[in-house]
């Protein structure tokens, strides 16, 4: 026996121990009391403590026996169950030095290397691929999804341990794939132009060209199995499976080039919009979100797919060629009777255009309140005059003179105490809310919100407008709005000669004075705005460039440097805030050098942005580069603002870009 094992119970235990001081001291307080009393008492207490106590200590001793015995017990089934489980547990554990040599691992674990010998080797003699797990998921928290050995492991590393265990999930991760693969994936297929390109062909050539994109549709359609039905002359619907359609994203939906390029040498140029949506049980919402993805993709130009899921951003395929024109004077009718039948319903009308707002922009907001006016309906101009350029400036100094015109420019202070719920907001050349001239503005008239624009409809939209009139064919907004005026009221005052001006002017700008991006529309536009009034000398002088200006665009195009030959690229000072249209001009004039198909310009805007200008000479799509930095545009002409950066962040994300693109190209 040891010499422990001799000792009293509330040596060995310490509870023990207290319970025997505690009746202890409870005894002696009894015996004293029973002297105190009577010491014939007092003997027969003292005589009972003795006998208590001897009972009381084997007792205690005998509890603490049998506690030992069970905590041993205890303890030896744990220890044994820990080491069954470290042996026989299906996760695999592998021990490891600070060396990096394997210690010890369990049989679950060695089964994956077989008859190789593991310990005392170091990692990566023994596999360099764990060497690599272990080391990248080391600092990590939590399980990590890895492949290794032909499988798939939830991997928990415990660095300060140097422990780490491998759970194979395998089996589940294969049937995570099985039911990820076969998710149910809905698109809907237009032909873009189909009215416009059959309406002048014989019964035969429509017949042959019917003939040829359904069959390429469906040749398309049958090398990926998936299930196509025609709905229209124009409208095809489609279903396939999820790994089918990650099969059609790798092939980069060719069938797009392919209806594109044979029709364009049969002189039937024929595009095709598609729209795919995914990711979602219910078939309802698929087919939904489907058509959203199609109408994104019209708004953006045609000639290109969007797939998207609900909550996910959205990936773009095509886009490569300018977008043919293909509105009609029915649909500048129909809008400009739906205006004018919301107006009627509106007691007051706001116009807002983009933040750092242009000639275009302005112009347009002038448009649309004469509108309002001929409509009898009262309008507010929202505009932020801070920071604007100077064609601009120039125009409101102008605006000074007719005092009507003056009196309804407001702030976006003002504009939140005038709106109510009856008010209706009128978006102009842009449609993100992010461009707006006041958010909050657009807030509280969320839901009474009228967008016309040109550019490219982007992920970023507005959720509920009443009314949305985006045609990216046309050269600019005040295109647009300019057709609207034959359909409007002629009870109110006309158009005035200043408003023409400001209109026509934003068109000769967005187009280069006619050079870029016009079409027959475009002529009838300005001539129209001729015959009310448009002043060509005034134009003239709103377009006259200061000499700061011009120094400052030459100074970054000096900065000039080469990336892949094709793109030319501009970077202004990290100190140094520069004016967009200057910055606009010199990507413009980039364009002017033999070999350059892209330029962009790079410059500070304030003290948290840095803005990105890019051109294109119609071979290299600027407006999808310019969207994976957060911002947008069209084909030839797009520009993003990048917050918290840095210039030279700014063009070291843009040269990657650009290299990537390359690439995969």
């Amino acid at each position: 026996m040891k010499l422990v094992d001799r000792l009293p119970a509330f040596i060995r235990n310490p509870r023990v121990g207290i319970v025997a001081v505690v009746i202890t001291v409870l005894s002696l307080i009894g015996l004293g009391l029973a002297f105190y009393i009577n010491p014939v008492i007092g003997v027969i207490m003292l005589g009972l403590v003795i006998v208590t106590g001897v009972f009381s200590v084997r007792t205690l001793n005998l509890i603490s026996d049998e506690t030992s015995k069970y905590i041993a017990e205890l303890s030896f089934r744990v220890d044994q169950a820990e080491e069954d489980a470290m042996l026989s547990m299906p996760i695999g554990i592998l021990i490891y030095s600070d060396q990096k040599r394997v210690e010890w691992v369990n049989p679950k674990l060695q089964h994956y290397f077989g008859d190789q010998k593991v310990l005392g080797h170091l990692l990566t003699e023994v596999d360099e691929d764990l060497a690599e797990v272990i080391d990248r998921h080391q600092d990590q928290e939590g399980l990590n999804r890895v492949e290794w050995k032909d499988r798939t492991f939830d991997v928990l590393v415990q660095k300060d341990e140097r422990v780490a265990y491998f759970v194979d999930v395998t089996n589940y991760a294969q049937m995570e794939n099985r039911f990820e693969n076969r998710q149910v994936v809905i698109g809907q297929i237009f032909i873009d132009n189909y009215d416009e390109i059959t309406q002048a062909m014989t019964d035969s050539d429509v017949s042959n060209l019917n003939n040829f994109v359904t069959n390429q549709i469906s040749s398309w359609a049958q090398s990926f199995g998936i299930y196509l039905r025609r709905v229209d002359d124009d409208h095809f619907f489609v279903i396939m499976y999820n790994e089918t359609l990650q099969k059609v994203e790798e092939d980069s939906f060719k069938l797009l080039d392919t209806i594109r390029e044979a029709t364009s040498k049969q002189n039937s140029p024929v595009t095709l919009s598609i729209g795919i949506a995914y990711g979602d049980d219910n078939l309802n919402k698929l087919a939904d979100v489907s058509q959203s993805n199609l109408d994104l993709a019209l708004g953006r130009g045609g000639d290109q797919v969007v797939v998207k899921a609900e909550d996910e951003p959205a990936r773009f395929y095509g886009g490569k060629t300018n977008p043919m024109e293909k509105r009609t004077r029915v649909r500048a009718r129909m809008i400009g009777q739906a205006i004018q039948e919301l107006m009627n319903q509106a007691d007051q009308v706001f116009v807002m255009g983009h933040t750092r707002t242009d000639l275009d922009s302005l112009g347009s907001a002038l448009g649309i309140r004469r509108i309002a006016q001929m409509n009898k309906k009262e309008a507010w101009i929202v505009l932020d005059q801070e920071g604007v350029h100077s064609d601009v400036k120039r125009l409101i100094d102008k605006l000074d003179e007719h005092e009507d015109i003056r009196d309804s420019i407001i702030d976006a202070d003002q504009a939140l105490e005038l709106a109510n719920s009856q008010s209706l907001l009128v978006m102009v050349d842009h449609s993100k809310p992010s461009m707006t001239t006041s958010k909050e503005l657009f807030e509280k008239l969320s839901d009474r919100t009228i967008i016309i624009d040109h550019h490219r409809r982007g992920t970023e939209f507005p959720e509920n407008p009443v009314l949305v009139y985006i045609e990216p064919y046309a050269s600019s907004t005040g295109e647009l709005i300019t057709e609207m005026f034959e359909y409007q009221s002629h009870d109110g005052d006309p158009i005035q000669p200043i408003e023409a001006t400001a209109i026509l002017a934003g068109i000769e700008v967005d187009t280069k004075s006619f050079t870029e991006r016009t079409g027959t529309r475009t002529f009838d536009a300005a001539s129209y705005l001729r015959s009310v009034g448009a002043d060509e000398d005034l134009i003239r002088y709103l377009l006259k460039e200061n000499v700061e200006s011009y120094m400052q665009r030459n100074h970054l195009i000096d900065t000039v440097q080469f990336v892949d030959v094709k793109y030319a690229i501009c970077v202004g000072e990290e100190d140094r805030e520069y004016d967009p249209v200057i910055a606009a001009q010199a990507a413009d004039s980039l364009l002017n050098i033999s070999g350059v198909e892209a330029s962009f310009v790079i410059t500070r805007r304030s003290d948290d942005v840095v803005g990105i200008s890019a051109r294109s000479a119609g071979t290299e799509n600027v407006q999808i580069i310019m969207e994976e930095l957060g911002g947008g545009g069209h084909l030839a002409m797009a520009a993003t603002q990048m917050k918290d950066v840095t210039v030279a962040d700014a063009k070291d994300q843009l040269i990657a870009l650009l290299q990537k693109d390359e690439e995969e190209e």
